[in-house]
């Protein structure tokens, strides 16, 4: 499936690359965990913030499936500090934690304080100041989310992080192809790249400042990185035949990637400031889509070189190849947790394909979602979900799905189909 269309994708293919502002997504919670927290995100008080704070606090807490959210209809006061806290008042309410808050307009810039509170024991757990421009006031609530999250789960938030994605729109024969950028939750999305022609494989820089994908613009397969900053483009590979699948080294000065430049497709590696190559494998079958390990030791690929595409694992530096994924009749597009630990892939059986993780340790597969047509898993950062691009009706969305299966999201693009999500550092 996603295997055999990325390489004929890649050897088939007007371009251009502004940076504007797209439709959002949005985001549905499915499933979430039963044993959620109750927790009250109580309305800031303001004094003319453009945005609200705390609904995009109680919007993200309530996202990551952890926190079941007291609505605010349900809210029988409305402290902005703890001192005008009556926690019993909030225990009969049935809350375990609550976050209180105020943003002071300091001309033209905002003064944010929260207070994050045990409501059993009537105390502070976590209590920040903070200074926040006017555009930078959602950044600002997702950095609460994140402290938030962290003291109550012991682990760090992704909220502030960042999505790239590419969504398709038009006619069959005329459809228009974006690359885009949004925050985690789905808004401020931006176009970094538009064109006529198929885009793929976007890939994070480890510092989040650069994208590597794959372009058609030249009539011929070549892979870019381009600054989000400035929107500068650099093309890196543009051999004869398939340039395709880029994936960042951990250090951020290296490109794993596939090329055909040599006869079949290949894992090779880039040095990006000497542009030297440095090729893995060297075998008649399809290997394709590498990704790093988190120490940059290894690299992880597809390669149907046992007859059906299954994952392989090889030194960064050169050396033997060896099979990891025995069980299914397909496993493809792996990529590591960021503690090494699980990969994630597409695992495939009778036609069906769905997101599954693999414990490094003991090889054992756990399959976390439905299918049919599952594809392209992502980590967050932290590990705890895997963002991934689904497809029903001839629609394509994207979802999101904790490591346990527990926690499902539903991101749902207004306009056209969307694809291939990688979720930033």
């Amino acid at each position: 499936m996603v295997f055999i269309r990325n390489i004929l994708l890649v050897t088939l293919f007007s371009f251009n690359a502004p940076v504007s502002y797209a439709a959002p997504l949005t985001i549905e919670i499915t499933e979430g965990i039963e044993s959620a927290l109750p927790v009250a995100v109580v309305p800031f008080a303001s004094s003319g913030a453009p945005v609200d704070l705390s609904a995009v606090v109680n919007a993200d807490l309530e996202r990551s499936g952890y926190f079941k959210m007291l609505a605010e209809q349900a809210m029988t006061s409305r402290p902005s500090t703890a001192g005008e806290v009556n926690f019993k008042e909030w225990q009969a309410l049935g809350q375990n934690y609550m976050v209180v808050g105020r943003v002071n307009n300091a001309g033209g810039q905002y003064d944010v304080q929260f207070q994050l509170l045990d409501v059993y024991k009537g105390g502070q757990l976590l209590g920040y100041k903070m200074a926040s421009s006017a555009a930078d006031l959602r950044r600002t609530a997702h950095h609460i989310s994140d402290l938030v999250f962290e003291k109550l789960t012991g682990k760090k938030g992704v909220f502030s992080g960042r999505i790239a994605y590419i969504t398709s729109s038009g006619a069959a024969k005329h459809q228009n192809h974006q690359l885009h950028v949004a925050d985690a939750d789905g808004f401020n999305p931006q176009t970094i790249a538009g064109s006529a022609e198929p885009l793929m494989s976007p890939s994070w820089s480890p510092d989040g400042k650069r994208i590597a994908y794959v372009s058609f613009e030249r009539k011929t397969a070549a892979i870019y990185i381009q600054t989000l900053a400035t929107g500068q483009r650099e093309r890196v590979a543009e051999f004869p035949g398939i340039n395709g699948a880029p994936s960042w080294s951990p250090e951020g000065s290296r490109l794993a990637l596939t090329l055909s430049k040599d006869g079949s497709p290949d894992i090779y590696v880039l040095n990006l400031a000497s542009h030297s190559l440095l090729r893995l494998t060297k075998n008649f079958a399809i290997d394709t889509e590498p990704s790093w390990s988190p120490d940059g030791n290894n690299i992880i690929f597809t390669s149907d070189r046992g007859g059906k595409p299954q994952i392989y694992i090889a030194s960064s530096s050169g050396g033997a190849e060896k099979r990891l994924t025995f069980t299914g009749d397909y496993n493809a597009r792996g990529s590591f947790s960021p503690d090494g630990r699980n990969i994630a892939m597409v695992h495939g059986n009778g036609g069906s394909y769905r997101i599954a993780i693999m414990d490094m340790a003991t090889r054992a597969i756990n399959v976390l979602t439905s299918g049919p047509s599952d594809e392209s898993p992502s980590f967050a950062p932290n590990g705890s979900m895997i963002l991934y691009a689904s497809k029903k009706g001839g629609t394509g969305f994207l979802s999101a799905v904790s490591i346990d299966g527990k926690m499902q999201q539903k991101l749902v693009f207004n306009s056209g189909e969307v694809r291939e999500p990688a979720w930033s550092p």
